[in-house]
């Protein structure tokens, strides 16, 4: 599969690791149920530089939460393009975490993977007040806010990629999401200068304590 040259701008120095983790996902993605067979071609595009560019949004040294992190989608991507990020990787799915260990092994990344699920109480006391919180193709975004704003410590961010769909939720979420503690949401587009399209990111600070009403 060929590297797009974009990558080397995406990745700097973790381009090596980027690779390498491109070739597990297409070595053992589909036979492991983390991709569908017609994501192999259009991987670097749709999933891993995809995932990568919302680095911009991150600040420097903070501490990241990838709920639902599946295949390692953002997290993986986002820890080679910046290893000063604390970051952990968040998945109840057995057969994912087995797999997010191998990967974050073979990359000597300094990755964390915690088996569970964001609403758990004991998963939000292990890892709560980080400075952001990262999910893609999770849940709608008024579950979301619920099950991620409090991972947050207040003024955190939280980084939901989503599709075209984005404003949409965004218009018929906006009051959930208040009351799970979060700002107005906002959409922005991350990559516009480097990627033919684009990655569409949902953010939310965490302004206040989740309302007792919220779900």
């Amino acid at each position: 599969m060929d590297v797009p040259e974009v990558a080397a701008q995406v990745f700097g120095d973790g381009l090596d690791g980027a690779e390498r983790y491109a070739e597990l996902l297409t070595r053992h993605g589909v036979e492991r149920g983390l991709i569908g067979p017609r994501e192999i071609d259009r991987l670097w595009e749709r999933h891993i530089l995809n995932s990568a560019v919302i680095a911009e949004r991150v600040p420097r040294d903070a501490t990241v939460v990838d709920v639902g992190s599946g295949a390692g989608l953002p997290g993986i991507p986002l820890a080679l393009a910046r290893p000063d990020l604390e970051i952990t990787l968040v998945e109840p799915m057995a057969r994912r975490v087995e797999w997010l260990e191998e990967v974050v092994e073979d990359l000597s990344l300094g990755v964390s993977v915690v088996r569970g699920r964001a609403e758990e109480r004991t998963i939000r006391k292990k890892l709560g007040a980080v400075d952001v919180v990262t999910a893609r193709a999770v849940a709608p975004l008024a579950r979301l806010a619920g099950w991620c704003l409090p991972l947050l410590r207040e003024g955190g961010i939280m980084l939901a990629l989503k599709g075209a769909s984005a404003r949409d939720e965004v218009a018929r979420d906006a009051a959930a999401v208040a009351r799970a503690g979060g700002s107005t949401p906002t959409v922005s587009e991350c990559g516009t200068a480097l990627l033919e399209t684009p990655t569409t990111v949902v953010i939310v600070e965490r302004v206040r304590a989740q309302s007792k009403r919220a779900g």
